[in-house]
């Protein structure tokens, strides 16, 4: 997480003892970017320019439009401009070996004024655009081709004037002018939410800034900020989760400096510095060295990005509501399955394999679910499912019939004062054992039973934890029960309810594993059987073995599906698998996982399919 600033350092005074290097047809540009092998876009008040490293025009775009940023692209760079009439963003492909712009689709006419525009780049190598308003109105959208999709709406400091993204640290950073500079989560599904934005440094008495911040560019490990008057710069540079100032520069130039642009060569960086009422730009190759806090550490595993084949309707409340899907395996049709899902606010959904609601049943707030099929009572066959129902602290069973259509059967009381998770154990000997746990760390071990009257159950083991836990699930076939402990990580211990609930630890909360630690599921699959766990602080999975010595085999995020229009996942509570052959893309079975966070575009919770074979494709699992 960003830190904040707490005190600022002193001012030094820059020299002018470096040459310039713009060549001196750049000198009237009003926004420059470096290019690779030396060339540069310019932008003035009638065009868009790309010039060679020698100064020569290649090419030209006639335009009246602002706030240039850039990224690299295999023709050359991709370039965004913001229409100064119509405030329509416009990207354009730079073909650096034809010496050409191509114009390319333009973003819709936004419904707020725009006060400043950049880019963003995600681990997918998708490529996104910040348009950030007034007032504070401000849009993130994501582009591939002709592609323009809205994927959330921000509110943002009222006064930014500036903005620019490190694709490496997923940090968006935001000038107001009249306060300071500001870090927000630039990845729609990272883990750095929107809502979690830090003040870098701000203006006096609160910080070192005058009047507030300028123009800004990112640098290597930090960022480049000029104050609202232009008079001094400020480099700040990340290590190990925290900024540092280091000290400030008063720029000893006749003229305030208004834009601020970044170059990089085999030799360092250099800072691009444009006084607009001389019309020329500064040249300044600050001392600059950055600690590598920002590449992923040695010990932790790679992240790899698996894409969404389906998600379902959302549900039908804002905020924090849908928790824990459960699949249940159709025995004759498995392309008639179902996915249940809680709403903590309303009660149970009932999905299909396209994502479509089939039922809703209000029983109330539901927060973990799963099932079991084939189970044998009184020479009957059900397949049931069970979910905690926080009101009442009780579990709610539901009958699913042959077709899936899913009723409320029972409720059992508990003692449990804050009932919170639960898993379904279904013992080789038969019958069904329900495993549910309060928040401050009791377990109870259920036995369902039923008579004339209907299901009922009974204790027959008890056991705690330390801390609140929340996520299980029980292997049935190795009679092994997985439980996460949020704060502390994953123990296994003996699902028999005649057996020493003794615990151990086999996942602990550390450079892999993230607290919270939520959802657990196991796959079953023809050799190998693996636990998939929610590690809730950096919105990725782990895969493990799920026999001792319970191997870690990776570790995976779910990212966007622009193809079929479905956002990633992030902030994961419950998830469920099975290794079912379900057809097509799900032939090897399928992952279903809550998404925290809906975007593309905002809207209530759901939940995402994900096809077990990209999953295995991408980790390199052994069936």
């Amino acid at each position: 997480m960003l830190t904040q600033l707490v005190c600022a350092a002193r001012p030094s005074r820059v020299s002018d003892a470096l040459p310039v290097s713009v060549p001196a047809e750049l000198a009237k540009a009003q926004e420059l970017a470096a290019l690779p092998d030396g060339a540069w876009l310019a932008l003035d008040k009638q065009a868009l320019r790309l010039f060679d490293a020698k100064g020569k025009q290649l090419a030209k775009l006639p335009m009246r439009a602002k706030h240039l940023d850039t990224r690299s692209h295999a023709q050359g760079a991709l370039a965004i401009v913001l229409d100064a009439d119509t405030q329509r963003a416009l990207p354009i492909l730079v073909d650096l070996k034809a010496g050409t712009l191509h114009a390319q689709a333009a973003f819709p006419m936004p419904t707020f004024a725009v006060e400043t525009i950049c880019l963003y780049r995600d681990a997918q190598q998708l490529d996104y655009l910040f348009l950030v308003g007034k007032d504070g109105l401000s849009e993130q959208w994501v582009m591939q081709g002709d592609l323009r999709k809205l994927v959330r709406k921000l509110a943002l400091p009222a006064q930014a004037k500036h903005c620019r993204s490190d694709d490496h640290t997923h940090t968006l950073f935001v000038s107001e002018s009249n306060l300071g500079l500001w870090a927000y989560g630039a990845d729609p599904e990272g883990a750095a939410a929107i809502g979690q934005h830090q003040p870098l440094i701000l203006r006096a008495p609160f910080g070192g800034l005058r009047g507030g911040a300028g123009a800004l560019a990112v640098l290597p490990g930090g960022v480049a900020v000029l104050d609202a008057k232009g008079e001094n710069l400020h480099l700040l540079r990340q290590h190990q989760g925290t900024w540092q100032a280091l000290p400030v520069q008063r720029l000893a130039y006749k003229h305030e400096i208004d834009q601020i642009s970044l170059r990089q060569d085999a030799s360092g960086i250099q800072l691009l510095l444009r006084d607009e009422t001389a019309k020329s730009w500064h040249v300044r190759r600050p001392a600059w060295q950055h600690s590598a806090a920002t590449q992923q550490r040695a010990q932790s595993l790679p992240i790899v990005i698996v894409a969404p084949q389906v998600q379902t309707d959302p549900v039908a409340r804002y905020g924090d509501a849908a928790d824990d899907p459960a699949i249940w395996v159709h025995a004759n049709d498995t392309s008639l399955s179902r996915v249940m899902g809680t709403n903590k606010k309303q009660g149970l959904l009932v999905y299909d394999l396209q994502g479509k609601q089939r039922q809703l049943l209000e029983s109330g707030r539901l927060n973990n679910v799963d099932l079991r099929q084939n189970l044998q009572f009184a020479q009957q066959t059900y397949d049931l499912a069970v979910a905690t129902q926080r009101d009442e602290n009780s579990l709610v069973l539901f009958e699913i019939a042959a077709n899936g259509e899913v009723t409320e059967s029972a409720r059992i009381a508990t003692d449990l004062d804050k009932i919170y998770g639960t898993c379904l154990y279904q013992p080789v000997t038969g019958g069904l054992e329900v495993f549910v746990n309060d928040k401050d760390g009791r377990f109870q071990q259920i036995r369902i039973e039923r008579s004339a009257q209907g299901f009922t159950g009974r204790v027959v083991r008890r056991f705690k934890v330390d801390s609140q836990p929340e996520g299980c699930v029980a292997d049935d076939r190795n009679a092994r029960l997985f439980l996460g402990e949020e704060k502390r990580g994953v123990w296994q211990a003996s699902a028999k309810a005649e057996s020493d609930p003794a615990l151990s630890m086999i996942l602990p909360v550390a450079e892999n594993l993230k607290a919270d630690v939520e959802g657990m599921a196991i796959y079953y699959g023809a050799k190998h059987d693996y636990l998939i766990v929610s590690s809730q602080g950096d919105s990725t999975y782990l895969v493990l073995d799920a026999q001792a010595p319970y191997r870690l085999r990776g570790k995976f995020s779910i990212g966007i599906n622009l193809a079929a229009g479905i956002d990633g996942s992030s902030e994961t509570d419950g998830l469920d698998v099975s290794s079912a052959n379900f057809g097509g893309k799900f032939s090897r079975g399928m992952l279903v996982v809550q998404d925290g966070n809906k975007r593309l575009p905002d809207g209530p919770q759901n939940f995402k399919y994900v096809a077990w074979s990209d999953i295995a494709r991408a980790l390199q699992l052994p069936d």
